[in-house]
């Protein structure tokens, strides 16, 4: 048969009730493949079998399933520091308190870092014969040297000079040109930051003295302060960065310690795409709410599988939207989700349960009782599963002309039934004297009730109906007893 173009497998999937995503990648799989029509039909039909078993059930408790999802596993983490990304210089918060880092939405972690990719078209060249940035390790450096904070105490000496009352600075030529920094450029750099100070340069001898206006003890510890905290080069909040080879490329990947996403994706060489930080507040400033959704799943995710723990990644997604779907990133507590219930006893049943209800009867709030925790507390079944089913009686007047009438019930009888009847009147008609009926005519009814058809829905009761009448006739047949006491008892009397 005949493989299926582009376009006749375009219009085959675009009226699916599928996500995007999914039918993204039956469309690319299908063209790579080669499907024909029939081959398409198939695969279909599995996707949407698929689909539709993967879907939650109406009514289903999904905060308490994911909550239990998330909850149960954590409580095996381990709550240690451990190496990043098998760099031993950085330390970065993983475990438990990471994921409760990531719930709380903290604006800074305890541990913030920052992975830096590097530009990787291996195909471009400088002048120099140089590849592009993530190949060539003096180029990565470079953009390392760009990034990291640079402290005079990285490049120089410093001695306090009491005598004199001044500060002095003596530049390592070899550590500042490591750095590919200028030696003009430090003295400038003092001179602007440390403006009430008095700055000589020695260029001959990379010296520079610092001596403060007032010639005072107190003034001269400050100064050294000062020139201590100054940055010279770099971003301030990286105190750190690491170059190391990627675990499964041979291009260079960079790890800092710190993060400042904002400066570092401006800086020649970095690849922006692919940059990432573990402070989520920062990519929601940078890159936005869905940016910062995607963060959340991807760290909570591999924060989970670093103690090898599997969580199916619905339950993360759910907290991750719960967390951005106002436009901000959220936590997930008293002073975010939980807190903003709307529910009385909902938020009474988180944290600080005295001042919610305190608050809510001061001013007269109506709890609705539509959630899980606020139903539990009354004692009443939870609006989920069959408690969110609701029957609604209606009393109907039976003398309103608009309702239509009743239509009337016809008896439905079997033959057995009808000859039963007229046997038990032929019966009691011959005890009145009128006509009577033999027993040999009475079994002769019955032996023909018995070869007929039963009518409809009576099929079940025609042979008690039958072993009925026999015995009602029986009784019909028999001689009236003499009434008074029996002849024996009788004699006795009178005796």
């Amino acid at each position: 048969m005949a493989k299926m173009k582009d376009a006749d497998i375009q219009a085959r999937l675009q009226d699916l009730p599928l996500p995007k995503n999914i039918v993204k990648t039956i469309h690319a799989d299908a063209l790579a493949v080669g499907v024909t029509d029939k081959e398409m039909d198939e695969i279909i039909d599995r996707v949407m079998v698929g689909y539709k078993l993967s879907q939650i059930e109406a009514c289903d408790a999904a905060g308490v399933v994911a909550a239990q999802s998330i909850g149960e596993p954590g409580t095996q983490m381990t709550m240690r520091t451990f190496h990043y990304a098998g760099v031993a210089e950085i330390n970065v918060t993983l475990g438990l308190p990471r994921l409760i880092e990531i719930v709380d939405a903290r604006k800074i972690p305890s541990t913030p870092t920052m992975t830096i990719y590097l530009k990787n078209d291996s195909s471009l060249t400088d002048e120099n014969g140089k590849q592009d940035y993530a190949f060539d390790r003096d180029k990565a450096q470079a953009v390392a040297w760009d990034i990291e904070a640079t402290k005079i105490d990285h490049i120089a000496s410093v001695t306090t000079d009491l005598a004199q009352m001044k500060i002095v600075i003596n530049i390592n030529e070899k550590a500042m040109n490591k750095r590919n920094m200028n030696f003009m450029e430090i003295a400038e750099k003092f001179k602007e930051k440390i403006p009430d100070a008095t700055v000589e340069v020695s260029e001959e001898n990379f010296q520079i003295d610092l001596t403060p206006k007032d010639q005072r003890y107190r003034d001269l510890l400050q100064l050294t302060k000062k020139i201590n905290d100054i940055t010279l080069k770099g971003i301030e909040d990286i105190k750190r960065v690491v170059l190391r080879k990627g675990s499964d490329t041979e291009e260079y990947v960079l790890y800092t310690e710190g993060s400042a996403l904002k400066d570092v994706i401006t800086i020649t060489g970095v690849d922006m795409t692919r940059t990432t930080t573990n402070n989520i507040s920062e990519i929601f400033s940078v890159f936005g709410i869905e940016a910062a959704r995607n963060a959340i799943i991807t760290e909570a995710t591999s924060t989970l599988r670093e103690q090898g723990l599997n969580v199916d990644i619905r339950h993360i997604m759910l907290v991750a939207d719960l967390m951005t779907s106002d436009g901000e990133v959220k936590q997930i507590g008293r002073h975010g989700i939980s807190g903003e219930k709307a529910s009385v006893f909902a938020r009474a049943a988180f944290e600080v349960t005295v001042n919610h209800l305190l608050d809510a009867g001061m001013r007269g709030n109506v709890d609705e009782l539509q959630g899980v925790t606020e139903n539990v507390i009354v004692g009443q079944p939870i609006k989920m599963g069959t408690g969110d089913i609701r029957l609604i009686a209606k009393t109907i007047d039976p003398n309103d002309p608009k309702l239509a009438k009743s239509v009337e019930k016809k008896t439905v009888r079997t033959r057995s039934q009808k000859n039963a009847a007229d046997k038990a009147e032929l019966a009691g008609s011959g005890s009145a004297g009128s006509v009577k009926v033999s027993s040999e005519d009475l079994l002769e009814a019955e032996t023909a009730d018995a070869t007929a058809e039963p009518d409809e829905d009576w099929e079940d009761n025609v042979d008690m109906d039958i072993e009925e009448t026999v015995t009602e006739t029986a009784d019909a047949e028999e001689p009236k007893k003499r009434r008074g006491r029996p002849p024996k008892a009788k004699a006795e009397d009178e005796e």
